[in-house]
């Protein structure tokens, strides 16, 4: 199952979180808000994690 860690103001933004995850070695996945197709530069993305690397990111945060 996949949670939400963090939210992105945009697509620039969403993808640079995920480009950190990923590089820390945490699957990342991109979400765009219900109904809105991906790519759209200024919609709201969220940023999904394994729901057992929760933990992980909130320690990545912290350190932030």
């Amino acid at each position: 199952m996949w949670v939400k860690v963090k939210s992105a103001p945009n697509l620039i933004m969403a993808e640079m979180w995920k480009e950190f995850f990923e590089g820390e070695g945490i699957p990342t996945h991109i979400l765009a808000p219900k109904g809105e197709p991906v790519g759209r530069e200024l919609t709201e993305y969220s940023i999904l994690v394994p729901q057992d690397k929760e933990h992980i990111i909130e320690e990545i945060l912290r350190k932030l």
